[in-house]
């Protein structure tokens, strides 16, 4: 995972080129990782995730500023938070992979670490950071716009997808029952599976790390069949 292909590979996918190699590395660096290796404090991405959050709060802010020139204080508040929110920004760096390339420690791996939203959230964030400290605000806003402000509609309906098709069956006088079908996989590193009924006919299936996810994942196939349904 150190080596520097690795880390050239990783660049191709954000679409960015570090002058300084070493910032990448200790963006995708873990705690754990740093701790194991005793590699001392600053060692590890939390300072460049601080930094990240910071930036990427600015660039959302003005994106949904200059886009919804109509939309009040109070509901651009409530939206930035739904962008930039620890699943949606888990989703963005699974998207580009970045889980792949984390440095963890060995007991973080073991319990299924570079899956876990929090830890590949941060390191989404440590890298907005490693690339605006390489590179300056316009690089970072680039790096925003393109892997992390894309795609709002699909992102927007995946997370609001149980509220969705609650409104959706709600039309038909009908009401969705959420229904636990299994689990799987140590304390540590569960798999939930759910189904989503509507008049006790399943409309779909999903899967998660937590029983919530395992429905918001089985809400948003429902929503995908219905909306195909009208089409």
């Amino acid at each position: 995972m150190e080596n520097i292909s690795n880390m050239k590979k990783l660049e191709e996918t954000l679409g960015y080129r570090f002058k300084d190699i070493e910032l990448l590395r200790l963006a995708l660096t873990h705690s754990s990782y740093a701790n194991e290796r005793r590699m001392g404090k600053g060692k590890c991405n939390e300072r460049l995730e601080f930094l990240g959050d910071a930036v990427l709060e600015l660039i959302s802010s003005r994106f949904l500023f200059d886009h919804y020139p109509d939309m009040p204080e109070g509901e651009l508040t409530k939206k930035r938070a739904s962008m930039v929110c620890e699943p949606s920004l888990a989703m963005s760096a699974r998207d580009i992979r970045l889980q792949e390339f984390l440095l963890l420690g060995k007991g973080e791996e073991f319990t299924g670490g570079r899956e876990r939203d929090s830890i590949t959230s941060d390191a989404l964030e440590a890298v907005i950071g490693a690339i605006y400290l390489d590179g300056g605000i316009e690089q970072a806003k680039g790096f925003i716009l393109r892997c992390v402000l894309n795609d709002l509609d699909h992102k927007a309906l995946f997370y609001d997808s149980k509220t969705v098709l609650q409104e959706i069956v709600q039309d038909q006088g009908k009401a969705p029952e959420y229904v636990l079908t299994g689990c799987t996989g140590p304390d540590h590193d569960k798999r939930f599976f759910a189904e989503v009924h509507v008049d006790g006919q399943v409309y779909g299936k999903g899967k998660g790390h937590t029983k919530k996810a395992a429905e918001q994942a089985a809400a948003y196939e429902a929503v995908l069949f219905f909306r195909r349904q009208k089409a």
